[in-house]
């Protein structure tokens, strides 16, 4: 009984201190923004704010460019999200449906895609943007991050327009819906939870890039995003970490609101996707 016990309460526990020692950076970084000077600067540190002021935030948003890097950001990362996952969307029902001459080549292909480190590419995609006369523009960004996210986009709705069984679409089809109709009238409304699953890890890779969006973006205030202004915390900032963990807290905002809105959708649809087809 004691073993059972044990058995039970150590994973539990385990889980927990797991938890703490992930959570914990967070919350220290929204409590500091909350804090007044007075108590970041403390000697004895103060774990909890008690007079919470949102100075640190006006700091930040007023600093310079920060609505247009912002700006920035979410044209960038909703239009990749959005273009990769109508491209995903034709691409993986092909490969789960059509049975052509080197699809497993094709499949493998997107693997490599998958697991090459962008980094690496960076010389190469600076000349061919350079070369495009299309330095410090928002276009080349949302290219690159759109093929950055699409072979994971691709793989993942696979799996999910596998796990629909194909009699469904036929018996669409044989009550008059063409191939397409089928397909958005049938398989499209079960494939939410992978669109929703794509989407969030495409949204987090776009938003949190910074290698491209710093070889790609040179004038201040042009086509930069918000991780690039966050890089320069400390010439705008010096040693203001109430401002610098406020733009720290703005910056993970919108990421935390749609893990909270998609986690249940998300968290089957990696699972899913992951385990069929």
């Amino acid at each position: 009984m004691k073993r059972s016990l044990f058995g039970r309460v150590w994973p539990n526990a385990t889980a927990l201190v797991m938890f703490a020692v992930c959570v914990f950076p967070v919350y220290w970084m929204f409590a500091t923004a909350l804090k007044p000077t007075g108590d970041i600067i403390a000697e004895d540190p103060v774990w909890f704010p008690t007079d919470i002021t949102f100075e640190h935030f006006v700091t930040a948003t007023d600093a310079e460019h920060f609505w247009t890097y912002l700006r920035n950001s979410l044209t960038v990362t909703c239009l990749a999200v959005l273009f990769s996952l109508v491209i995903a969307l034709a691409g993986s029902f092909a490969l789960a449906r059509m049975r052509f001459k080197g699809r497993r080549g094709f499949v493998i292909g997107f693997m490599l895609a998958q697991m090459a480190p962008w980094e690496v590419m960076v010389i190469a995609i600076y000349m061919i943007v350079r070369d495009a006369s299309m330095l410090n523009s928002l276009v080349p960004l949302t290219a690159f991050y759109m093929m950055m996210i699409l072979p994971f986009t691709i793989l993942t709705l696979r799996g999910f327009v596998a796990a629909v069984p194909k009699e469904l679409e036929e018996s669409a089809m044989v009550d008059g819906c063409t191939r397409v109709q089928a397909f958005r009238r049938v398989i499209l409304p079960l494939l939410a939870p992978g669109l929703m699953s794509t989407s969030m890890f495409g949204f987090i890779t776009a938003w949190n890039e910074f290698p491209l969006v710093l070889v790609l973006s040179k004038e201040s205030g042009g086509a930069q995003t918000l991780p690039l202004w966050l890089s320069s915390f400390q010439s705008q900032f010096g040693d203001d970490w109430g401002a610098t963990m406020a733009a720290s807290s703005l910056f993970a905002v919108p990421i935390l609101i749609l893990f909270v809105f998609l986690q249940r959708r998300a968290v089957s649809g990696l699972t899913a996707g992951a385990v069929k087809g």
